[in-house]
């Protein structure tokens, strides 16, 4: 029987971790941080990859410990009032080939404390990109109404991401698409909890959740002309 990749020593260092969000503490856990948290997350991002690239070849699954799927631990403290130094989550980013940064489409993972989740889209994004996206989301109804209607996603998927409060400007209020027009994300996520996350069949329940969304990725593939 598969073993999990991640056990409730993940969740137990986070929660260390957000009592003692320190630099000394985490030196002093480094090693600790590694065998839970790190080395499991980067062990399931290799085991991943093939399965979602059966969703769509042009997904990325990269656990180099630097500069791949994996997000760092580290916070940018630069601009923030919260001047702790750590995430107390650990996470993953699986973009589409074309276009690695953390704003291309892609889909998520997310690993905290009573907030286990699968996800993906694009949350974010430079006005132009949020431009193209509108533009074909005005311009293809129908298609947009087939990813809601259809039956995997319906059952698997929420749609979440900020509003504008009103129309954005070029669209028309009467547009039928027009709560659609106003998200400034398009993203999706998937809830399951700690216990789900610890379970032998978890990769394949996350992957599952991926394949339930390859509509609305493959919709915003197309909206920035990237191959799916």
């Amino acid at each position: 029987m598969k073993k999990s990749n991640f056990t409730p020593a993940l969740f137990k260092f986070l929660r260390d971790l957000k009592k003692n969000n320190n630099r000394p503490w985490f030196l002093a856990n480094k090693d600790r941080y590694e065998k839970t948290v790190r080395n499991p997350l980067l062990d399931f991002i290799g085991e991943v990859g093939p399965p979602l690239r059966q969703i769509s070849k042009h997904i990325v699954a990269d656990n180099s410990p630097s500069g791949g799927s994996m997000f760092r631990i580290y916070r940018d403290i630069r601009f923030s009032k919260d001047k702790t130094p750590y995430k107390t989550h650990a996470s993953a980013h699986f973009p589409l080939s074309r276009a690695k940064d953390v704003h291309a489409p892609g889909y998520y993972l997310h690993l905290s404390l009573g907030e286990v989740f699968s996800g993906g889209g694009i949350w974010r994004p430079e006005p132009p990109t949020l431009g193209m996206i509108r533009d074909f989301l005005a311009n293809h109804p129908r298609q947009w109404k087939a990813v809601l209607a259809d039956r995997k996603f319906k059952k698997t998927c929420a749609i979440e991401g900020e509003k504008l409060v009103r129309p954005p400007k070029g669209y028309s209020p009467d547009h039928e698409l027009i709560e659609y027009l106003k998200y400034k994300d398009f993203t999706f996520f998937t809830p399951f909890t700690e216990k789900d996350a610890c379970a032998p069949n978890f990769m394949e329940r996350f992957v599952e959740s991926c394949r339930a969304a390859a509509p609305f990725m493959e919709f915003l593939a197309q909206s920035l002309l990237l191959p799916w």
